[in-house]
């Protein structure tokens, strides 16, 4: 399911003195099972950017065009758009609300009408899918730690079965362990699903050993896309808009400054181990 947008404009408060271009001609395509990272500084548009897409915000300009289809053309069919595009945002544990675990997932399938053996089936393996233990599913989703509870949170869209994942800083706020728990499922579920996953970070290294193209995004415009590598290679375009390389490709940077030879783009801590296991040269 490929999403395509096209001259995308978005104001706040237009028409007003406080009027503000959150979004200046956007024009992108995303292909089908792409896993997409999505940078830029606090402010830039990237929130409003992924709102879009399943119809949360609707262009003051321009189209969104998923599967061949205007989502915005028929407010009929938003219901439908709204199940192939999930979108999870930040903190989304702030969401649960029912009494186990289970029925919190099995909200969104039961309110789509499905069969009893329907739901059960989405239910236990969306949560099997973000590595909840079924010991868990009856305990009540606010006695668990806050990774689990995120992992629960993202089961309950997972059990729509969207064959677009949006994931606006599916980290924030968790502790180390808890980020990689929730990144290395991310992972998994693009994998294994093949589905389409578009994922929101301001962390750089997140962004480098994840996903396969990166979009920067500046002043509500795409100034640059391309692979990880071709991305954390520009490191004056970067800091030049407030971001920058990921740390370990400024360490590997400062070695090769000092002598030691290395090879080109490394930009991931795994990369710069593997590169220093097999020896550098000065």
């Amino acid at each position: 399911m490929s999403i395509e947008i096209k001259n995308l404009c978005h104001y706040y408060g237009k028409g007003s003195a406080f009027e503000k271009k959150a979004l200046d001609e956007i024009n992108l395509t995303i292909e089908k099972g792409d896993f997409v990272g999505l940078i830029g500084h606090t402010g830039s548009g990237k929130s409003t950017l992924v709102q879009h897409l399943n119809a949360l915000i609707k262009p003051q300009s321009g189209n969104i065009i998923i599967d061949g289809e205007d989502i915005n053309a028929d407010k009929s069919r938003l219901k439908a758009i709204r199940t192939k595009v999930g979108l999870v945002f930040q903190y989304p544990e702030h969401q649960l609300f029912d009494m186990t675990v289970y029925k919190d997932v099995a909200f969104g399938p039961k309110n789509a009408g499905l069969s009893n053996e329907e739901v059960d089936e989405r239910v236990k393996s969306s949560l099997e899918m973000v590595g909840i233990a079924p010991e868990l599913h009856e305990k009540s989703p606010f006695e668990l730690s806050g990774g689990q509870k995120r992992r629960v949170a993202i089961a309950g869209v997972l059990a729509m079965r969207p064959e677009i994942l949006v994931l606006d800083e599916p980290a924030a706020g968790l502790d180390p362990r808890g980020r990689d728990e929730i990144l290395g499922q991310v992972k998994r579920m693009h994998e294994t699903l093949g589905i389409t996953v578009i994922l929101v970070s301001h962390s750089m290294e997140d962004i480098a050993r994840l996903v396969n193209r990166i979009l920067v995004i500046n002043g509500g415009k795409i100034v640059l896309t391309g692979t990880p590598a071709e991305i954390f290679s520009k490191f004056d375009e970067l800091e030049a808009i407030g971001l920058s390389s990921t740390q370990t490709a400024y360490i590997m940077r400062d070695l090769q400054s000092k002598g030691f030879t290395l090879p080109p783009n490394i930009f991931t801590v795994d990369e710069a181990v593997t590169a220093i296991s097999k020896g550098i040269c000065r």
